[in-house]
């Protein structure tokens, strides 16, 4: 039998010939339960290849509806699907390439009033988002449910990726920015721009790590911040430790969201 001729062991084939991955990492797979916060340019490549490599269960947040401008990068969108709402093009998408995963969309704010009921009883999630209020409430909603996170973010020709909450004294996002900078500065991709190829090498790298961390092996991002420089095409490490400080996964009293003041916006890109 060939590959064309279908089926399971047959799709995902070359995951089999893995070691590190075979056929226990590929049920892992898709048995997963997985949150992507963002269908935009973060979010098109961890959608598309969690999508391929069979994760069970995909659910995507995002409030808006796709924009001429977001085609520029947001590669899982279409021209017919201007003035749609993503999460609806994100899962025909998604469908179209893989009909085995269940895509659960949720076309709404990612916010305090709902971040938790979202993200509790996820395995993973990925931050696909472009703001650091939106950034530091999925870093407190998963530290405090206790489900680890990838999170990547993209400013014109550089990004970052790493991640959360696969170790027990690991740090969280809040220990390596304890907090955000002023709102003027603060990167705009609106206003800065950013390479169109960025956010899909970033967000695979993003999925590279969720897959990682699905299955359990290599070595994760958690405890080191991995940045990349489109423009000279080098990469660095910076490593991160967990601050006994930190208002959320240190020695604090806070035990829900509810004991955190968070501002607007928690817009997606």
């Amino acid at each position: 039998m060939s590959d064309n001729d279908g089926g399971r062991e047959y799709r995902y084939a070359r995951h089999l010939s893995i070691d590190v991955v075979g056929g226990a990492g590929q049920e892992r797979i898709n048995a997963a339960d997985v949150l992507v916060v963002g269908a935009g340019g973060l979010g098109s490549p961890v959608i598309s290849y969690l999508g391929a490599a069979g994760v069970g269960t995909l659910h995507i947040v995002d409030p808006d509806v796709l924009e001429n401008s977001n085609l520029q990068r947001q590669v899982i969108h279409s021209e017919q699907d201007i003035g749609r709402p993503k999460v609806e093009s994100a899962r025909e998408f998604v469908k179209s390439l893989n009909s085995e995963v269940e895509v659960v969309t949720h076309e709404v704010e990612f916010g305090p009033e709902n971040a938790e009921s979202l993200v509790e009883d996820r395995d993973l999630v990925v931050d696909c988002t472009d703001n650091f209020q939106a950034r530091y409430l999925i870093n407190d909603a998963c530290t405090l449910t206790d489900v680890p996170f990838v999170h990547g973010a993209v400013y014109r020709l550089e990004g970052q990726v790493s991640t959360f909450g696969t170790q027990d004294d690991g740090p969280c996002y809040r220990c390596l920015f304890a907090e955000a900078p002023p709102e003027e500065a603060t990167p705009d991709c609106e206003v800065n721009g950013v390479l169109s190829p960025l956010p899909g090498t970033i967000g695979t790298m993003e999925a590279t790590e969720a897959i990682k961390t699905i299955v359990g092996f290599g070595d994760s991002l958690d405890g080191r911040l991995l940045v990349y420089d489109g423009e000279d095409m080098t990469t660095d490490e910076v490593p991160v430790r967990r601050d006994p400080d930190c208002p959320v996964c240190g020695d604090s009293e806070i035990e829900s969201l509810a004991d955190i003041e968070y501002e607007h916006p928690f817009s997606i890109e």
